[in-house]
């Protein structure tokens, strides 16, 4: 499969040949579905906690006595059914992660890379140089290649002009291609990659690493 690379200005310079394995892979929306769900359940810290009325801090002493009041029988101040009392079935600390294949996770940003190819939300310019790290030259780039909706722009490595450049843009994420995610390509519209960081996403994610 071939595809146009660009310079800055939006001109096609050239076209490169990619990696079918790569940039070919008929949509899995089960095994991307799969993909999100288990990243996002990473990134929960499960440290939401309350206390159970053994929990909190009051005394065991009975209410009232049991009989002869009208009242119903009550025993405790610390029940949940009373002001500072426990939290009947409230959160505890707990695990949300959850496991999934290397094989799963290599296929749906596989998938993901694809699609951009396939929904023309993917581009890949020679290079992104910048004199002096200004937002409006990186809002101008995006501006001429069309990618003003939302965009993530993704460098080889963490260029520094680059992501102080982009990081006042509201709809727009720097990351390096070597962390690339289904979550991120999910959430935006247009992926803006350079040569460099096509030949990282190539060599990670081509079939023999699977």
């Amino acid at each position: 499969m071939e595809i146009p690379v660009y310079n800055i200005s939006g001109q096609v310079v050239k076209n490169i040949t990619v990696r079918d394995d790569v940039f070919g892979v008929p949509m899995n929306d089960a095994v991307v579905h799969q993909a999100m769900v288990a990243q996002q359940a990473n990134g929960r810290q499960g440290t939401s906690s309350t206390k159970t009325r053994s929990e909190v801090a009051g005394s065991t002493r009975k209410l009232f006595r049991q009989k002869g009041t009208g009242e119903a029988r009550a025993g405790s101040r610390n029940s949940g059914l009373r002001p500072g009392g426990g939290v009947m079935f409230g959160p505890k600390p707990r695990d949300y992660s959850k496991a999934l294949p290397k094989k799963m996770r290599q296929l749906a940003i596989r998938c993901m890379l694809s699609d951009k190819v396939n929904t023309g939300g993917l581009k890949v310019v020679e290079a992104i140089e910048l004199d002096t790290p200004r937002t409006k030259e990186i809002a101008a780039i995006l501006t001429t290649l069309e990618m003003t909706t939302s965009a993530m722009i993704a460098t080889a490595g963490a260029d520094a002009k680059v992501i102080m450049a982009a990081r006042n843009l509201p709809k727009v994420k720097t990351t390096p291609a070597n962390q690339l995610n289904v979550v991120d390509l999910l959430k935006y519209e247009k992926l803006l990659m350079t040569e460099q960081a096509l030949e990282v996403v190539q060599k990670l994610w081509g079939s023999e690493t699977a």
